[in-house]
């Protein structure tokens, strides 16, 4: 993820923010790499996302994606997922929401 895939990412968080969406999953499972680029429109799509009282969410990462999570410590601010089902539910676990 970088060029044109990272663009893609962050012309559309913001949009579906402006939409009224307020749980984003992010599907990881077709990205097997993630440069700086990709890391910083991640980070400023989490950072949108919470400044809009929303939550972002990502799924499916690769061993290899997760390992630069690791390595960025972003595995520390990124909720990440194994799979769909588990994602989901912890949309639904958040206290307070309706």
């Amino acid at each position: 993820m970088g060029g044109p895939d990272a663009e893609n990412v962050r012309d559309l968080v913001p949009t579906l923010l402006r939409q009224g969406h307020r749980k984003i999953l992010i599907d990881l499972e077709d990205v097997s790499w993630v440069n700086s680029t990709g890391l910083g429109v991640l980070i400023a799509s989490h950072q949108a996302a919470i400044r809009e009282g929303a939550q972002l969410k990502m799924m499916r990462a690769s061993r290899r994606i997760d390992s630069i999570f690791g390595v960025t410590r972003l595995n520390t601010v990124f909720q990440l997922f194994d799979d769909e089902e588990a994602a989901l539910r912890a949309f639904d676990e958040r206290p307070g929401e309706r």
